[in-house]
């Protein structure tokens, strides 16, 4: 694996000399910029998958939906953001990250519009798996743009910064969904989505390509860029089993939200009488401890290594995932969802990180998508498995079988190579 980083090209790369690591760790006004370009189109889709919790009771009265039905919108959503994210990656290995970005979120904002006039199971199936190619490119292009922009020294604080916009999304959809579902109905919530379109023309017309990418399509003009980048995901034995234990952290990463995130409205309501409005604030404050935990799993990534890091808050995951199931009062609830928040989903900016470290330029947009949006895939069957285990044993309980798959996350993590912030600020990063 060292060898094919050997051929990736980072930002910082000409403040490197041959006697150590770079001497300049300054971010420059167009890492900022590309930091908050990736942040909005990630907050787009936080936005577009939460809104559909909380208009879930909603869609199902009024298109007359059974609960298996209603769980698999969600379900359909991340299948077709699998079929994105092989599409798109590959395509911003190839023509640009910020080209693809831009396309990414027109497509995913278009598609998410007209789910307001589905009138059908069907027709809203096919707009939400329609919707979800576009948001699969959002992620694995937007991660790669602010790892490339960003020293390397600095890199999960870039890529933490850009998981903290999909928590500012998902925040301003459980501040919104109760006044707009009031006043508009499930449809007003939708039409919303196509706002994004036009944030994307906007952001997209102020920046360029990285540097590391630029570079990258020279040598490609030169023939030496791979024609199949996906293969060089499998490449050798080292790269092949950190291939697969980020497919296992991805899988549990996407599990894991998804299966609390969706119903956690639906939990409150059920299980303790709180009103849309109410579970809604309950919600929001979980995420706030999102935010709070991706900021600091950014620093301490960069701090101690990324697989300390993520056994850290692996381990937290797991602990606070089965006292939040055991929680009964409402100020508990609120507090416990906010620590469960920060551990649960404080590593979703790291992945980026990860990955920009494990994989070359010229397949490390393809890795972003292609990985995470596999575990997303994965994490597409939690809303359904949730919805069936809670009918046999209730949703406390099911909530707290969700903790055993953040054990499995600590273990993938041996098949990952250890790299910490000296490593990757090494001649390859």
């Amino acid at each position: 694996m060292r060898d094919a980083d050997a051929i990736s090209v980072s930002d910082d790369a000409a403040t490197k000399t041959a006697a150590g690591p770079p001497q300049n760790t300054a971010v420059s006004r167009y890492g900022k910029k590309a930091v908050i370009a990736s942040s909005l189109g990630y907050a787009m889709d936080g936005f577009d998958l939460l809104i559909l919790g909380f208009a879930l009771s909603a869609i199902t009265a009024d298109l007359h939906l059974s609960d298996s039905e209603a769980g698999s919108l969600a379900t359909v959503t991340l299948f077709g953001a699998v079929l994105g994210g092989l599409f798109f990656g590959v395509l911003a290995d190839r023509i640009g990250r910020v080209k693809v970005l831009t396309y990414s979120v027109i497509f995913f904002a278009v598609f998410t519009g007209l789910t307001a006039v589905a009138d059908s199971y069907t027709q809203f199936a096919v707009f939400r798996f329609l919707a979800g190619v576009g948001i699969g490119g959002e992620f694995g292009v937007g991660m790669t743009l602010a790892a490339e922009a960003w020293p390397a020294r600095k890199r999960a604080r870039a890529t933490a910064l850009v998981g903290v916009g999909w928590q500012a999304g998902v925040l301003m959809a459980a501040l919104v969904s109760a006044p707009v579902l009031t006043h508009f109905g499930w449809r007003g919530l939708f039409l919303l989505g196509a706002v994004p379109a036009l944030v994307a023309v906007v952001f997209r017309s102020r920046l360029h390509e990285p540097a590391a990418f630029t570079q990258q399509r020279a040598g490609r003009a030169a023939g030496k860029t791979p024609k199949v980048p996906v293969r060089m995901l499998v490449a050798d034995a080292e790269t092949t089993r950190a291939t697969a234990g980020v497919l296992v952290l991805t899988s549990v990463q996407n599990f894991g939200y998804y299966g609390i995130m969706i119903w956690l409205p639906t939990y409150l309501a059920k299980e303790f009488g709180y009103s849309l409005t109410k579970s809604s604030l309950w919600t929001a404050v979980t995420v706030l401890g999102m935010a709070v935990g991706g900021l600091l799993f950014g620093h301490l990534a960069d701090h101690i290594g990324r697989r300390r890091a993520f056994w850290t808050f692996q381990f937290g995951s797991a602990v606070s995932v089965l006292a939040y199931s055991q929680l009964t009062t409402g100020w508990a609830l609120m507090v416990g969802g906010a620590i469960m928040g920060a551990f649960a989903n404080g590593m979703i900016g790291g992945y980026g990180a990860l990955m920009a470290d494990l994989y070359p330029t010229e397949v490390r947009a393809t890795a972003q998508n292609v990985l995470f949006n596999l575990g997303r895939a994965v994490g597409g069957f939690a809303p359904v498995a949730v919805a069936m285990v809670a009918a046999s044993i209730g949703f406390a309980s099911a909530i707290a079988l969700l903790a055993v798959i953040y054990v499995i996350d600590m273990a993938a993590m041996l098949l990952i190579p250890d790299r910490r912030a000296t490593d990757c600020a090494q001649p390859g990063s």
